[in-house]
Formats: C-alpha cells, sequence, structure tokens
C-alpha cells in the first residue's frame, strides 16, 4: 500500500509530504495506482522548480523505490507569487492523490497533519 502524509504549518500551507511503499495493484510497470502517483508526485517536484522558481529538498530510495520525501523551505526569501504558485501545486497534488484513494482504497491511503 502507498502511504502519503501532507504537512501543514500554523498557517495551513503545506511544506513537506512524503510518500512510502507499492500500491501492488498490478504487475511491476502495469500497476496503474502507482504509475498515477509516481506521475504526479513527480510532475509536482519538476513545476515546483519550473512553474514557481522554489528548489525542495527532495529525499529518495533509489535502490528500492517506494520513497519520497519533499520539503518546502516556506521563509523570507520566497516571494509571494512563488508562495503562491508553490501552495497551488501542492493543493493540486494533494486533491489528485485524494481522488485517487477515493478510487482505490485498497492501495493507497494519504493523511494531512498539522506541524508548528
Amino acid at each position: 500500500m502507498i502511504k502519503g502524509t501532507f504537512a501543514r504549518n500554523q498557517a495551513g500551507q503545506i511544506n513537506e509530504f512524503t510518500l512510502t511503499g507499492h500500491a501492488e495493484a498490478g504487475p511491476y510497470g502495469s500497476d496503474i495506482v502507482c504509475s498515477a502517483v509516481s506521475a504526479l508526485a513527480i510532475s509536482t517536484v519538476n513545476s515546483l522548480d519550473a512553474l514557481a522558481g522554489v528548489i525542495p529538498t527532495v529525499e529518495t530510495n533509489d535502490r528500492e523505490g517506494g520513497y519520497l520525501h519533499v520539503t518546502l523551505n516556506l521563509d523570507d526569501s520566497m516571494t509571494q507569487e512563488q508562495m503562491n504558485i508553490s501552495q497551488i501545486l501542492l493543493e493540486h497534488l494533494l486533491l489528485g492523490l485524494q481522488s485517487i484513494e477515493t478510487e482505490y482504497l485498497d492501495y493507497i491511503m494519504i493523511q494531512t497533519e498539522s506541524k508548528s
């Protein structure tokens, strides 16, 4: 099962997310849940850089796969426009993953938590 956790700061902004595990909804290369989650997550990370001009901290497990941790440094060096674009992209990712969760409950679980 893929488990996703999104953390929000005190202002309600998403400042990090983690995706772990494998969906195992089909054979390797044909797992549509894994493919959808991967496409959404990778495009979000790439879009943070390309569209918002923000380079997040990204941790992966390249050997075994099944692990992605992304942290966004929401500090004073980020412009309001960068902040807005970043939040739209991260909220879009969260909504997309929640939609997948609705259809494939046995393979993916998404949660959000508040952090100070």
